[in-house]
């Protein structure tokens, strides 16, 4: 069959799948593309010139009038700082691996606007691509070719994929793949693990980590039991009980759902043993495996945490990089089972803006970027560099401490450790925790408001960045 040009993308789409990549090539990305990491001089940070003094008047004009026009100043829980205490900081812009307030302050960005920003934000070719689209329309609400380079990329990536449905955020992608998840099994139970976050779906809200942790708040107000009552929990990392709820709910659960790697009470890694052993118990009891893959997919590996740790599950969800920072998510896994979704099938799930060209544009060249030699080599170098120079200098300043990190996401906890569960995670000393965000903010340093959120490096992380950040972090540990 002929290609198809898709315009603003750079790119021809086939029918046919190429063969999947190897997220393991050759570590030559800091030669090919040293330009696209490096931050522009216009743009970094300079330790020669005088600090400019840190205010935040316009950040706390501009959220106070905020309280007054959304709940709580925000459209997300987690920006209002409750956990760490003082002024949010408003956002004016951003480029590579920096970001600016309204105030002018700079800051050494590891949210990465929750992990999408993987090539670092407003990467100039993504922009270009997605200039090009907009001359076309930002909505269709109808089929573009766009979705289709998009999908066999996808595809081709991730080993448990063979076809994808494309949603507008993480949380739709849980709430499909659920539906989905009983729809071809039959049952109605699903067994979820503490300190895991899918989204904000009612049966998802139970012992629930993210910004839920974040808060302190109990199962959420207005989820109704009869929502939650098909809701198995269980500690991560802990196979005793889950093989105790298969036992006792022998026949009744549908699927198994979790973070491959914690990323939502904090990076927490599976124990050696802890995934193959779930692909185990599923196949054996006829129920379903789904990783969750919004914040590994694409940034453990090109193949997501299920290529890194040789594990293929049934069911995947995605969404962050796959948008490259536009609103996006999908889910996807064997055509059997995708193929029960609308309107292939009886299951239904619709959206207008599923698919649409823009976060399609951008998901597209975000791939493209991480499939060239090098990427995650380097992601694993800088961000070793950072956890463990972190890790160090708390060490030395006489602070208890413990932290872990696989390619770009990381994350560490004020406590001795080991973490292997959000129990672990909750010993940490969260005011410690806040007094040192709050320092390393006016530092020119910016990681997630929360002692229980992982936070992400990027391929425009500088290795600057990264000695900037640790003897920022030293300089803090000193003063707490």
């Amino acid at each position: 069959m002929a290609a198809i040009s898709a315009s603003g993308v750079g790119l021809s789409w086939r029918s046919k799948l190429s063969q999947r990549p190897s997220s393991s090539s050759s570590s030559s990305y800091g030669s090919s593309r040293s330009s696209h990491r490096r931050v522009s001089s216009t743009i970094k940070m300079t330790v020669s010139v005088e600090k400019k003094n840190f205010t935040l008047q316009k950040s706390e004009e501009i959220f106070n009038a905020a309280k007054d026009l959304m709940p709580g100043g925000v459209n997300s829980p987690v920006r209002a700082f409750k956990s760490v205490g003082g002024q949010p900081i408003v956002i004016d812009s951003v480029k590579g691996s920096h970001m600016w307030d309204v105030d002018g302050n700079e800051y050494i960005d590891y949210v990465g606007s929750w992990g999408p920003a993987i090539i670092g934000h407003a990467d100039d070719e993504v922009l270009a691509a997605l200039a090009e689209t907009m001359k076309k329309g930002t909505s269709f609400g109808a089929p573009c070719v766009l979705e289709n380079v998009l999908a066999e990329m996808v595809i081709s990536a991730v080993p448990s994929i063979e076809m994808v449905r494309f949603v507008n955020s993480g949380t739709e992608a849980c709430m499909g793949v659920l539906r989905l998840a009983r729809a071809f099994t039959g049952r109605q139970k699903i067994i979820k693990f503490e300190g895991c976050y899918h989204g904000h779906a009612d049966p998802f809200l139970v012992k629930a980590g993210s910004g839920v942790a974040t808060l302190g708040l109990p199962d959420s107000p207005g989820v109704p039991k009869a929502a939650t009552s098909d809701t198995l929990t269980s500690p991560y990392n802990d196979l005793q009980t889950v093989k105790d709820l298969f036992e006792t709910h022998k026949g009744e659960i549908a699927a198994v759902i979790l973070e491959p790697v914690v990323g939502n009470s904090g990076f927490i890694a599976p124990k050696p043993e802890f995934l193959n052993a779930l692909r185990q118990i599923t196949k054996e009891n006829g129920a379903l495996l789904i990783f969750d893959e919004v914040m590994t997919g694409f940034r453990l590996s090109y193949g997501g945490a299920q290529e890194y740790f040789g594990i293929t599950p049934d069911l995947t969800t995605l969404g962050k990089i796959i948008g490259g920072g536009l609103p996006v998510g999908a889910y996807g896994g064997r055509r059997e089972i995708m193929e029960m979704v609308a309107p292939a099938g009886p299951m239904y799930q619709a959206g207008t803006l599923s698919g649409n060209p823009l976060a399609m544009t951008a998901g597209i060249h975000t791939l493209k970027r991480l499939k060239e030699p090098g990427c995650y080599q380097y992601l694993d170098r800088i961000t070793g560099e950072l956890i463990q120079g972190i890790l160090d200098v708390g060490k030395r300043a006489g602070h208890e401490m413990c932290g872990g990190y696989i390619n770009g996401m990381f994350g560490f906890f004020f406590t001795g450790g080991p973490v292997y569960s959000f129990e672990d995670a909750k010993k940490s000393d969260t005011a410690k925790f806040a007094r040192f965000y709050r320092g390393m903010l006016e530092e020119g340093v910016y990681f997630a408001p929360s002692q229980f959120e992982a936070g992400f490096t990027s391929l425009a992380h500088t290795s600057e960045d990264i000695q900037w950040t640790i003897a920022a972090a030293e300089k803090v540990f000193r003063k707490i």
